[in-house]
């Protein structure tokens, strides 16, 4: 019994750092597109230009979502069959956590008062960035919307990770394309 309390803390960090490396997609299209017709892309520069984030994390995406294109099979084009466009949302999360065990805490111990091991009733407070990646696949010749894929978790402000955390949410949006293909 003594074992499994000490791999409780453990097993609940597991299951916390597991639970943030996830992307959470979500996909709409237009049911009559023939998505088997588009083979050449382009990027949506108007559309890109909007979207409200660094220029560095913008190219990110792009060589994310370009080298993504191309492994589909698809060729950039200065006459293309696809704009693709992007935009952004991000909001800070505030996580409060007070399961008052811990260390700080002021108490009686064998040898008198003192700090320690114990209850404590700070609460332990902390803040992340929880960002939302829109792809948007449009039809160049009708300028219609014909696939968005959507990919929602949390960023990293590290450089390495945060390019790493780029292509792991392009990866997961562009599995979803194109509609029925089984991945």
């Amino acid at each position: 019994m003594k074992k499994t309390l000490k791999a409780l803390p453990f097993l609940a960090l597991l299951i916390l750092v597991s639970s943030c490396s996830s992307v959470r997609v979500a996909v709409d299209y237009d049911k009559n597109a023939k998505f088997g017709e588009y083979k050449t892309f382009a990027f949506f520069k108007t559309g890109i230009d909007k979207a409200e984030i660094s220029d560095l994390d913008k190219r990110r995406i792009l060589r994310a979502i370009e080298a993504e294109l191309l492994t589909k099979g698809f060729t950039k084009s200065e006459n293309p069959d696809l704009l693709v466009s992007l935009f952004t949302k991000s909001q800070q999360r505030v996580n409060v956590y007070n399961n008052a065990w811990g260390y700080g805490g002021w108490g009686w111990g064998g040898f008198g008062p003192g700090w320690g091991w114990g209850w404590n009733n700070q609460p332990s407070v902390s803040t992340r960035t929880q960002g939302v990646l829109y792809v948007d696949l449009i039809d160049a010749s009708k300028k219609e919307l014909v696939w968005q894929g959507m990919g929602t978790g949390y960023l990293s402000q590290n450089m390495e990770k945060k390019e790493l955390r780029i292509k792991e949410f392009v990866a997961k949006i562009m599995e979803k394309y194109p509609p029925g293909a089984q991945q």
